[in-house]
């Protein structure tokens, strides 16, 4: 063992018992930080079926014949480091059982519709009352109150009712224009960020009161949290954001330009930036132009200095412009696929990809979590489980029960 591995310790929430009921990703990607970061993380799927993700596909992992399994990739994204627990909530033996798991747990993570648990004793109320230093996180669409409480919640939906595609997407009166959803269910993500600050804040206030709480999160009032500077332009300023392309509402220039043999980015974010670039591209009276010369005077004259950009941006390839703007220190980058990103040094340097032996696939490969700590790193412990694979595992460990008890959960179809 090296100096370096002899001095780690233990994961952030290594002890942490973490009840996991959501599905599909926000609050499975959750579920993913907390295991990351250390916990044990048991995920509660319906005997059978499982998490919906699992049939997402294609693509399935192959195994090392080349053949399909029965794992989607998109299951794959959001639940390393879990336990896979097939328990029927629909049983009222299920439902006892899942009492007593959160009865020992910290805290629990369900994304059911509105009262969808409360038919089943698993509502947030019943639980604290029987576990009070439980943290009860639920994620909905819409939260627990409001007009549309009641209402289902997905992320291309929300991405609409939140503002997002409002802001993305051609500009109007352009040739492909209108609103267009991000590539990514961004919004599910970032409810899973901000899930996992919300159950660590309330597990810090619990070392206080000695109490747990329940945490309410919404899908909408994620989107409309992460609208972020474009809120604040409408808040402040009183004009309704519009979509831009590629380009900034607040900075020129900042987007996508044409080279000659495909796409770069331009993140200029200061004047000196831009004096360096225009000196690059041959075109240094652009940065004494007093219409281009600073910041906010280029954004009243983007329509005239983007054009003229355009038409000098063609004359060299991608690559040229970069090695010649990054010894500058002007931002630049490629538009990369996201094959090229996996084979970018950046990204190859920095483990982004990790591979983890799988138990009918032979590997998965994976993205790594981009949490760095020094002292107490994140830690690849468990694939992506199959289907209720941890089941005897957890009701042992967690419950007592033994062998002929959980035979018997079995043989009732509990589990």
């Amino acid at each position: 063992m090296d100096a370096l591995a002899s001095t780690l310790r233990p994961a952030p929430l290594t002890g942490l018992r973490v009840l996991d009921l959501s599905r599909v990703l926000a609050g499975p990607w959750a579920g993913q930080m907390l295991a990351d970061l250390g916990a044990d993380v048991v995920k509660v799927e319906q005997p059978g079926r499982g998490d919906d993700t699992r049939s997402w596909g294609p693509p399935y992992l192959k195994d090392e014949d080349g053949r399909d399994t029965a794992e989607a990739a998109y299951f794959q994204c959001a639940n390393r480091n879990k336990r896979s627990l097939c328990i029927d909530l629909a049983a009222p033996e299920g439902q006892a059982l899942v009492r007593q798991l959160a009865a020992e747990a910290d805290v629990l993570l369900e994304n059911f519709k509105l009262g969808g648990l409360k038919q089943y004793g698993l509502d947030a109320a019943s639980l604290l009352a029987l576990n009070p230093r439980l943290v009860y996180c639920s994620i909905t669409g819409f939260g627990q109150d409001g007009p549309y409480a009641a209402r289902a919640g997905y992320d291309f939906l929300i991405q609409g009712m939140g503002g997002l595609m409002s802001i993305t997407g051609v500009p109007d009166g352009q040739p492909g224009a209108g609103p267009q959803k991000v590539g990514v269910a961004q919004t599910d993500i970032l409810t899973g960020l901000y899930a996992t600050i919300a159950v660590q804040a309330a597990l810090a206030e619990r070392e206080r009161s000695g109490l747990g709480q329940h945490i309410d999160l919404a899908l909408l009032d994620v989107q409309v949290a992460a609208l972020g500077n474009q809120a604040a332009n409408y808040l402040c300023g009183g004009k309704v954001p519009q979509r831009m392309g590629n380009a900034h509402p607040n900075i020129v220039p900042y987007q996508d330009f044409p080279t000659a043999d495909g796409d770069m980015i331009l993140a200029i974010g200061n004047d000196g930036q831009f004096s360096r670039f225009c000196a690059i591209a041959g075109h240094p009276e652009w940065a004494q132009d007093e219409r281009f010369a600073t910041n906010p005077q280029r954004v009243a004259h983007r329509a005239t200095l983007i054009p003229l950009m355009r038409q000098a941006t063609v004359m060299r390839t991608t690559a040229e412009w970069i090695s010649a703007f990054e010894a500058q220190a002007v931002p630049c980058g490629p538009v990369n696929r996201i094959d090229q990103v996996f084979a970018d040094p950046q990204v190859v340097a920095r483990g982004l990809k990790v591979e983890m032996p799988h138990p009918t696939a032979g590997t998965v490969a994976l993205v790594a979590n981009p949490v760095r700590l020094s002292g107490s790193p994140v830690q690849y412990r468990l694939p992506p489980p199959l289907l209720g694979q941890h089941t005897d595992e957890v009701l042992q460990q967690w419950l007592g029960l033994d062998g002929g008890q959980i035979d018997g959960l079995r043989e009732r179809k509990v589990v």
